[in-house]
């Protein structure tokens, strides 16, 4: 029994019988190494899914994106002498290249971005600077196309179908808010609603404009920018927002099928040739009631405060102070909706029945 415990205890060490039968209890500090050892960082490898993910658009859109900067001249009197002026930065906004032509690259962006200005400077994805030449623009619809030197475009933009747009899409915005320092900023959202109508004032009048609302952040600066839909498809360009204190989430972009039209016109032409009446206007609720005698409060319309001579309405027989109600019977309550059935429902050599009222006034206007 003796020589067989002896035995035993001599030769069981180097069998497998221990790690068999009894695990293996492990220090903190061994499993602490091991851990270290095992965990690696994971790098997601490229899948058809990821390989055309929104950072590779937005990357592959915002080359064709750029900076705006409207510089304007500033008389300085400081000597008396009035004939000494500088050039001076005045705003800046944001403008989509959508083509490039041989020599030629054409940018579109908002009117109210070059509006005034004595030069132009185009701010490029590669950091260039290129000044840009005004091809046409039109303050009603707050488009304007500008051109630079092709040697510094290296990519354009598609437009895409705004029509297809539902609520719940989604969208993305780039552009340059608060100026160059911000360039290229992505914004991203939803479509909020279509085909919203937005009371406007212009240089050229006020107008009520179709546009896109969206609740990406859009912000001064962002004017003229881009609106992209998940393919990179340029669905609106970004022209305004609603800042009113406690509101939040409302920018609205012009529709790509509204602005088509209106760029190529101004390639074309360089301006947008519309019908004229060659009449002054003012909406009936914007003058004094004090003015008025013999007339209904209720009565809505356009006053005319002025006809030029030789104009389609001075040949037409329409006289200072009649008042606008109907075109071919169509109501009219506004100068706004005045322009819009002349500019979108007329073409020239058209005939318009007018429907009119007369008021006696008091007093000249």
């Amino acid at each position: 029994g003796v020589i067989g415990s002896v035995l035993t205890l001599t030769i069981l060490p180097h069998t497998d019988y221990i790690k068999d039968h009894f695990p293996k209890v492990e220090t903190q500090e061994e499993i602490s190494s091991q851990q270290e050892t095992a965990v690696k960082p994971v790098v997601a490898q490229p899948t058809a899914a990821t390989s055309n993910s929104i950072a590779d658009t937005v990357e592959k859109v915002s080359k064709a994106i750029v900076g705006i900067v409207n510089f304007q001249q500033q008389q300085n009197n400081f000597y008396g002498n009035p004939s000494n002026s500088q050039s001076v930065e005045s705003g800046t906004g944001s403008g989509v290249i959508f083509q490039k032509n041989n020599n030629t690259a054409y940018i579109v962006t908002n009117n109210h971005v070059v509006e005034g200005a004595t030069k132009l400077e185009v701010s490029l994805y590669d950091g260039e600077k290129a000044t840009a030449e005004v091809v046409g623009t039109d303050a009603l619809t707050d488009l304007a196309v500008l051109k630079i030197d092709a040697k510094y475009v290296t990519a354009t933009a598609d437009f895409g179908n705004s029509s297809t747009l539902r609520p719940g899409d989604q969208v993305y915005a780039i552009g340059n808010p608060l100026g160059l320092n911000l360039s290229r900023t992505v914004t991203q959202g939803i479509v909020s609603a279509t085909n919203r109508s937005i009371a406007i004032t212009t240089s050229a009048g006020n107008w009520d404009t179709n546009v896109i609302q969206t609740d990406a952040a859009i912000n001064p600066g962002n004017s003229g920018g881009a609106l992209i839909n998940p393919q990179g498809q340029v669905i609106g360009i970004n022209s305004l927002k609603i800042s009113e204190s406690g509101v939040e989430g409302l920018g609205f972009a012009i529709p790509s099928n509204d602005l088509i039209p209106i760029v190529n016109q101004l390639i074309s032409s360089g301006k947008i040739d519309r019908p004229y009446l060659g009449v002054g206007l003012a909406d009936l609720d914007q003058v004094a009631q004090m003015y008025w005698q013999n007339l209904p409060s209720t009565t809505k319309g356009v006053i005319l405060t002025n006809i030029e001579a030789n104009s389609v309405a001075a040949n037409g027989g329409l006289q200072v102070k009649d008042i606008i109600v109907s075109m071919n019977g169509t109501e009219i309550t506004s100068s706004s909706d005045l322009r819009k059935y002349l500019y979108t429902k007329l073409s020239k050599g058209d005939e318009i029945k007018f429907g009119t009222t007369s008021i006696p006034l008091r007093h000249a206007l």
